[in-house]
């Protein structure tokens, strides 16, 4: 499993009221949330990302309440990967539980800059920095986990089995 694109830049304790503002939780719409994804640190975020684009982040990201309309709306915005220093708990479960992808790498989070083309490869838990021509080594994903992302979440993988 693989995934390819630009760079959106963020810093450390990024926290779930910026990813989405509260004042737009009046839907769980996942297209809906997109519209409003990182508007309160980013505001032209849902205009400029594309398809398969990556977030990379500081310490820390996903700080603050346990709402999983902060990885639903990244994920309906259509990034492919979040990569960071460290991600809060709760938001690292939640990220895994709707199948979208994340990878925790102190180095890659250090180096990369926005704009960077970036691609992962998830198998190997390996960052290719294309732009730098530069590779660092994340935690690859459990094949278990790797499977309840590529079912697009927990519940179509428990779905699956059944």
């Amino acid at each position: 499993m693989k995934a390819k694109g630009i760079v959106h830049r963020y810093g450390d304790n990024v926290d779930t009221d910026v990813i989405i503002p509260a004042r737009y939780l009046n839907t769980s719409e996942p297209k809906e949330l997109a519209k409003y994804c990182m508007m309160d640190i980013d505001p032209d975020f849902a205009g400029r990302v594309k398809p398969g684009d990556i977030i990379v982040a500081g310490k820390n990201f996903g700080c603050g309440s346990s709402r999983e309309h902060a990885p639903i709306a990244i994920k309906a915005s259509g990034v492919s990967c979040v990569i960071a220093e460290n991600f809060a708990r709760i938001f690292y479960r939640n990220a895994i539980n709707i199948g979208l992808p994340i990878i925790e790498c102190p180095e890659a989070s250090k180096d990369i800059e926005a704009g960077n083309e970036v691609e992962i490869d998830f198998d190997k838990g390996i960052i290719y920095n294309l732009t730098k021509n530069r590779q660092y080594k994340g935690q690859a994903f459990p094949e278990f986990m790797q499977e309840i992302i590529k079912a697009e979440g927990l519940i179509n993988y428990i779905n699956s089995k059944f």
